[in-house]
């Protein structure tokens, strides 16, 4: 399992009963996840997210909570906030391969040009801008890439290299190929399903490849890193290796599932997969 076992400010206190306990700097939240089928007993926590019988959900206080807070991650800040689909605005489990990418850009000596795509409030992004990497930041919704400009600027990372577009990832990816421009390195994190600004669907196991595909001729000529991330239940890692080991050109390619340790117990929670490619 890629592990994300090196957060101070977060942390799963206990999972179980399909929810996870989590402390959030001075705040704990108790969220759903459907990985956690076993039990656990109740604890008193902060905000809890009660999902309705008819979709979606809500929050309830335990005391007041400040709309939104930062956490730290290493050398990096991010803005929480419990927002009305359960989300806070970060993935701690994708904290290993934030680590991950940061090596690989400092081992590639060159200056790095990321795409990240479906980049979301941009914790890979301020990572590889800490690592002196220019990157080009691409999602579909104005609200979220504005938080993603916040993560930059709590990290100080303003003044760095990084372009904000605010579009469908499939259509910029089709106008970057003719506009021939090229990044050393690609991160993607797709959703299961999705519609572009004109209706078109998206549906991660019928599209994921061709977007992959695509991808892979935007690489420069010197290759960084490729960076496939999936929460699609029920796509193994190794699907996602798959994809990467046919698409890209030969390299080293590695997958697994992406996790979070959790205290009681020793246990660790699956959260999603990954896959690893680099020349």
């Amino acid at each position: 399992m890629f592990l994300s076992n090196e957060w101070k400010d977060y942390e799963i206190l206990d999972a179980g009963n399909g929810d996870k306990l989590e402390r959030w700097g001075s705040f704990t939240l108790l969220r759903p996840d459907p990985q956690a089928v076993w039990t656990m007993e109740k604890s008193p926590c902060d905000a809890v997210y009660l999902r309705s019988k008819s979709g979606g959900g809500h929050w309830e206080f335990a005391r007041p909570l400040p709309e939104s807070w930062q956490i730290k991650y290493k050398d990096l800040s991010f803005i929480v906030r419990p927002t009305g689909f359960k989300h806070t605005g970060l993935f701690p489990e994708q904290a290993t391969n934030w680590d991950w990418m940061r090596s690989r850009i400092r081992e590639h000596g060159a200056p790095v040009k990321v795409l990240n795509l479906f980049a979301y409030t941009g914790g890979a992004t301020c990572a590889a801008l800490r690592e002196g990497a220019e990157v080009c930041h691409v999602d579909a919704a104005k609200g979220i890439v504005a938080w993603a400009k916040d993560n930059v600027a709590a990290c100080k990372l303003s003044d760095r290299p990084v372009r904000y577009i605010v579009d469908d990832c499939v259509k910029f990816v089709k106008r970057e190929i003719r506009r021939n421009n090229r990044y050393d390195a690609i991160i993607m994190d797709p959703p299961s399903y999705g519609r572009g600004p004109t209706g078109e669907m998206w549906k991660i196991e019928d599209d994921l490849f061709s977007l992959v595909s695509d991808c892979a001729k935007l690489l420069s000529d010197k290759p960084c890193f490729f960076l496939l991330n999936s929460y699609t239940t029920g796509l193994a890692p190794s699907v996602l290796k798959n994809v990467l080991s046919l698409a890209l050109p030969e390299g080293d390619c590695i997958s697994d599932e992406v996790g979070l340790p959790i205290r009681r117990g020793g246990l660790c929670l699956p959260c999603g997969a990954s896959a690893r490619w680099h020349m």
